[in-house]
This record gives C-alpha cells, structure tokens and sequence, in this order.
C-alpha cells in the first residue's frame, strides 16, 4: 500500500495555508508545515507558550534556548515576531483571532469531533494542554494523522471511543493516505496518494466517503 510520508502530509498542509493566515501548529507532527510554507507567501505563525511570527527550525548548531514552541523544540522568530505572556496568547486562541490550527489525532469522527489528547488508557497521563482551546477558537481545525493504527484500526471512526478534545470541529483531515474534508453531506475525498483507488480507500475506511 503507497503512503505520503510524514514530511509529504507537511508538504500537502503547507499548500493549502493561504497567504495572510495565522496558524497555530500543534506538537508533534504539525511542526513539521512550519519547513514547508512557501517563502513568497506571508503566513504568521503562533505558538500557544507566546509566539507570533515563528519561522522554520534552526540550523544545527544555531538553536536559541529562549525561543522554543509549545513542544519545548528549538524555533526561529522572523522579522516582526514577537513574544507575550502565555495568558495574552491563550486570549488570541480563544477570541477567535487564529485562522486555522493544525492538530494530530487519535480519532476523528465522521462528524468531526477529535480526540487527541488521551487513549483512555488507565496509566496514560492526561495532557489536553490547550488543544481544547484551539480545537473550538480556531476558524478551521485541519489534522494530521495516520489513516490507520499500528495495528491496523482505522483512525477515522463512526464515533470516537477515547475522550474528545472537541467536538464537530475538525474542517479537512490529512493523512498518509487521504485528504477529507469534513461536510454536512460527510466525509468527502479531494486527495488521494497516488497509486489507490477510491474503492481501495473504502474498503479500509469503516465509515462512508464521497469523491470530490
């Protein structure tokens, strides 16, 4: 089965920023769009422990102790950016002052309701953080993830099992082998990797899609 690496989901969500947008990137693998954008378009991105104007991870050797994302990972700061209490940036998050967030995910349901911060397992360690608050404050939610679990469940699911983030709130989900938009009419395909079919995508997708 042909599947779009991690760095090739990063590609595909960096084209579909628009210029002018201010995006919050998640931990994990939603800091990896930050290499991705195109450098001719003006996007400002922010991070929920106080940054505004994030550029792409340093160079070996060039990181700053002072300017780390919300993943505690090294970060560059562009021209004009800028850095505030973490208070003033939850504000941004939850005044609706941020486009579009990027999150990862357990699950997401066929209604859109995500589920990132917690398996349900009894030793996990809960860790909603500000997911919640981006997961509703944000204009669009986009996702990455796998489209399928290590052990083979497919991560696009009727309902979610594990506890929600947020509900109906997930607009486009990227994965290694699709991209959905989330609809009122469903789950409806406008990307798929090269070399699946629609029916393939289906048969390992337990809840019903529709073709762009």
């Amino acid at each position: 089965m042909n599947k779009w690496t991690r760095d090739q989901i990063a590609q595909r969500v960096a084209r579909d920023i628009p210029e002018g947008a201010y995006v919050n990137l998640g931990i994990g693998l939603p800091t990896k769009v930050a290499n991705y954008l195109p450098a001719e378009r003006e996007i400002f991105l922010h991070s929920e422990n106080g940054l505004l104007g994030m550029g792409p991870a340093p160079a070996p050797g060039e990181e700053d102790p002072e300017l780390i994302n919300a993943g505690k990972e090294a970060v560059t700061l562009l021209e004009g950016g800028a850095f505030f209490h973490h208070g003033d940036s939850f504000a941004m998050m939850r005044g609706g002052h941020l486009d579009i967030c990027v999150l990862g995910a357990f699950q997401v349901s066929k209604n859109g309701d995500l589920a990132n911060w917690h398996t349900g397992a009894a030793d996990a360690i809960p860790a909603v953080g500000g997911a919640m608050d981006l997961a509703i404050g944000a204009k669009q939610v986009f996702v990455m993830m796998d489209h399928l679990t290590k052990t083979g469940e497919c991560k696009l699911v009727e309902a979610c099992t594990y506890p929600l983030t947020g509900i109906e709130c997930v607009d486009r989900i990227y994965t290694d082998l699709a991209v959905i938009d989330v609809t009122a009419d469903g789950l409806v395909v406008i990307d798929i990797v090269e070399g699946m079919s629609f029916d393939t995508l289906q048969e390992v997708t337990p809840v019903p899609l529709k073709q762009a």
